[in-house]
């Protein structure tokens, strides 16, 4: 046993191990994206680890955690459209756009109606261009902007095309609306609430948020933080709450392998399109245990190329990332 200078023992070097899979889990409020992950990742003892949209440590709800090969879909989910439930505080506006900013502006909020609500909520959705937010992870000469907002530093941002596919009004007090937002990736709620309030002629930021989906885990159950920490960790592969990596593509057709195929596959060699194959854009591709080999694409005419494999030791395109 290896000591150190003051005669202590060192403490055992934690060892990583191989584990693919998907965790949806149910962020507690109070915890970046980043903590949240890396607790899940210490209690599996994973090597790869990767997550597919960043919350706010204010919000909550499903955060996809990505582990061994599912760290090469995390591109893919990030891209997927998201459900929110979100609380906005009319008549006052923070500098973050959440009740954990510091409040800058507080003005009265005007009677409306439901017919004026409704206007407004009807012209938010749709396509259309937001301005991102300054308290945000988006980058400026490599430098996060929140670190500048921190600083008192406001710089232009570009306006990004988002889509509202549906925006309703789930409950309203005095100063308050509960919504429930379905949008495209880049959305900021926070922003959302923001304008929301300006079209009433009045300021608001959010109390709370809980992301209540990601695409295409609609119905899926989430798992808490506490749950996954109560299972034993050496039982990983076991554990209900850590799905499988194809569950990231249920849209996607089946292609079923021979031995054979599955090989030509792993080595990253194209394929016949094989005759009564659906017209795709990608195949799932399994061999003949059905073990999830990875993505393949049409190529040249008639025939299969990989798009990405999802199998260890396998050519891939492009790099996973590892946190």
């Amino acid at each position: 046993m290896s000591t150190t200078d003051t005669g202590h023992p060192a403490p055992a070097r934690r060892r990583w191990r191989e584990v693919d899979g998907i965790v949806l889990l149910d962020k507690p409020r109070g915890l970046t994206s980043t903590q949240a992950l890396q607790r899940v990742r210490r209690h599996l003892q994973a090597a790869k680890a990767g997550h597919a949209g960043t919350l706010d440590p204010m919000a909550t709800g499903m955060l996809p955690l990505c582990f061994g090969q599912a760290t090469k879909a995390c591109g893919t989910l990030l891209g997927r459209r998201k459900a929110y439930s979100a609380s906005l505080r009319l008549g006052v506006a923070t500098d973050t756009g959440d009740a954990e900013g510091q409040p800058v502006t507080e003005v009265e909020v005007p009677a409306f109606d439901a017919d004026r609500l409704g206007q407004v909520l009807a012209a938010l959705r749709g396509e259309r261009l937001q301005v991102p937010p300054m308290y945000s992870a988006l980058k400026r000469d490599g430098r996060p902007l929140y670190e500048l907002a921190r600083r008192g530093i406001e710089v232009e941002r570009e306006a990004r095309p988002i889509t509202i596919k549906s925006l309703v009004v789930t409950g309203q007090g005095d100063r308050t609306l509960d919504i429930e937002v379905v949008c495209s990736k880049g959305t900021y709620v926070r922003v959302l609430a923001e304008e929301i309030a300006a079209g009433l002629g009045t300021h608001a930021h959010l109390v709370a948020l809980r992301r209540r989906w990601v695409e295409p885990f609609e119905q899926a159950a989430m798992v808490t933080l506490a749950e996954v920490e109560a299972t034993p960790a050496a039982e990983p592969a076991s554990a209900p709450w850590l799905a499988a990596v194809d569950t990231a593509f249920p849209e996607v057709p089946v292609l079923a392998l021979n031995a054979g195929q599955a090989l030509q596959l792993c080595q990253g060699r194209m394929l016949p399109c094989p005759s009564g194959l659906p017209n795709a854009a990608h195949y799932r591709a399994y061999d003949p245990a059905g073990r999830f080999l990875g993505l393949v694409e049409p190529g040249a005419a008639g025939w299969l190329q990989v798009q990405r494999l999802f199998v260890p030791g396998a050519g891939t395109n492009g790099s996973s990332p590892k946190t």
